[in-house]
This record gives structure tokens, sequence and C-alpha cells, in this order.
């Protein structure tokens, strides 16, 4: 006999992952959703199997914010392995080409300028776009010849923290949305004329979710096993994933009227002068995004907790 399903429940918040590598994103998905039994989760950027580090997960009515935390800055480090160039731009790839050169730390330095800012980047051909409906790295891994455009992306700032041998290189990288970081390892060893690929990744932010509020897979697990609401009460609330967008507070009357999908007026002298979206709360708790246009705020999305 079938066991009987576990009913499906409605779980509302943010838990920021420390993801191991080797772990896939989608498979992290997996795993808090069968943990947390929620009826709807996703999670704001993908991030390889080799990498590690901040994977923001969402459940419920944080789900409509995800894309606000995707367009949010990231934060990563990463070790280059000069040398050797791979299909993939990391260690996971099969090696392509290789070099006898090596560069300097101050050739390394000097060449830095040149990837910040907003520069043109080509993604790796093992990548998640879609290439006429297909995925990249489905095409690859047929051994079809795939050809992505580049495209700008904007790194905010590259510094390297070390070079532990001749072979290595740590960066950190602060990035826009769409950045590969393989591609800048990559790009980076061809304009040094040695090669490279990336051999250690991880994402240390994505927006407002640092490492400080993130919990590992295996201390998620141990919280699963506990108290039956000890993993849900270390979610973070739906809220915390807009601490960088504008906010406004509401009364109830106009509360009412957001809730229904109606336009309210910022009233008042001290009404706050604001525009784009903003964040609206009402008696302390987050009920819309709205945009603020000619004075009012005009719902676009309703929060129901």
């Amino acid at each position: 006999m079938n066991a009987p399903r576990r009913e499906k429940r409605d779980v509302h918040g943010w838990l920021v992952l420390d993801k191991p590598a080797g772990v896939t994103s989608t498979a992290a998905v997996a795993i808090l959703k069968r943990l947390t039994r929620a009826k709807k989760v996703g999670h704001a950027g993908t991030l390889d199997p080799l990498a590690s580090g901040i994977l923001p997960i969402a459940f419920g009515e944080a789900t409509k914010t995800v894309s606000y935390v995707m367009d949010g800055e990231k934060v990563y480090r990463f070790k280059v392995r000069w040398g050797i160039g791979t299909d993939t731009d990391d260690s996971e790839g099969k090696p392509v080409a290789e070099s006898a050169a090596r560069p300097s730390r101050h050739d390394i330095e000097a060449a830095l300028p040149a990837f910040t800012g907003t520069i043109e980047q080509t993604p790796p051909r093992f990548s998640a776009i879609k290439v006429e409906g297909e995925r990249a790295y489905d095409l690859a891994r047929a051994g079809e010849d795939v050809s992505l455009a580049a495209r700008p992306v904007e790194i905010h700032s590259l510094h390297i923290l070390g070079t532990p041998d001749a072979d290595h290189a740590v960066f950190e990288a602060e990035c826009g949305k769409g950045t590969y970081v393989r591609a800048l390892a990559r790009d980076l060893g061809r304009a040094l004329g040695c090669l490279g690929h990336v051999c250690e990744l991880r994402r240390t932010r994505v927006g407002s979710f640092g490492e400080d509020v993130a919990i590992a897979l295996d201390e998620v697990e141990r919280l699963a096993g506990g108290s039956p609401d000890a993993l849900l009460n270390a979610l973070l609330p739906v809220a915390s994933s807009l601490a960088a967008m504008p906010s406004v507070s509401v009364g109830p009357d106009d509360a009412q009227r957001i809730r229904m999908g109606q336009s309210v007026f910022l009233r008042g002298r001290d009404a706050p002068i604001l525009e784009g979206t903003v964040a609206v709360s009402a008696r302390g708790a987050l009920i819309a995004l709205a945009d603020v246009e000619q004075g009012a705020l005009k719902p676009k999305r309703i929060f129901h907790l």
C-alpha cells in the first residue's frame, strides 16, 4: 500500500541557503521543498554545481519578489587556474588548449581595469541561455557548435586577493545581473596570454542577502529533523528581500484600496517624494509593491500575508 501523501502547506518567506559545492540549484530547491512541504518554492539566481555560497530560496509570497533579488548586485570570490582553457570555462570541463605562460601579479593587476565597468561579455557555451528554444548547455553536450552573442554586463569592482602559486590567483568581483564569472576568468586568461579557467567559485552576496544570514544545508536538515516548526522559524520575512527598495507606509483605508488593486494618492505636506517601484506597508506589514506615478501609488503586486 502506498504511503499517504503529506499535505502541502502555505509557507511564506526567505531561506538564504549556503549551498555546498557539488549540489545543483534545482536539487537544493527540491530538498527545501520536501523538508518544508511548501506549496510554492523558487530561487533567486542559479549557482553552478561547482560553486558554493549564497542561494536565496523563496517560499510562497516571497516568490513575487524573486526578480528584484536577481536584479541586485552579486559578489563572488573565485580562484583561476592559469595555463589551461576548458570547454566549460571551469574545472569540470575538458581541456581544449594549454599554455606554458604564467602572469605576474603586476600583469594581472594591470589587466583588471579593462574588466570593470560596463563590458561586452560572451557567455560560456555551457550556460542556460536559450538558443532557438534550446538551452546552450544541452546543445553543447550534444556536440553542436554553439555560438552566443556578446552582451553588455556591469562589473562594479574586480580585485585580486592573492596568488597562492604561479598557477593560481584569487579574485573578488562585485557585478550585476547576467555576469558569468567563468567567462570573466576565461577572458582574463586570454588577455594575459596564458589561458585560464575557474577552479573554485563562491557567491558571498545576492542583493540584500549575505553570508551573515546564510544557513548551511546540513544545518537546514538538522532544523527540519527537530521540532516541527524549527525550520520555518528560521525563515526571513518576505520584506527582507526589499531592503534596498524605497518604502512607504499607508493607513488602513488606503491599505484596503491597494489590496483591491486601486490607486491611492500620497497626500499632505509630509508625503514622501518618491518615484519608481516602492514597497508599501500598513501597520508594519508588507502589503504590496507599487509604482509611483504623478503622486499616486499604483499597485503592481499584492501580498497575501
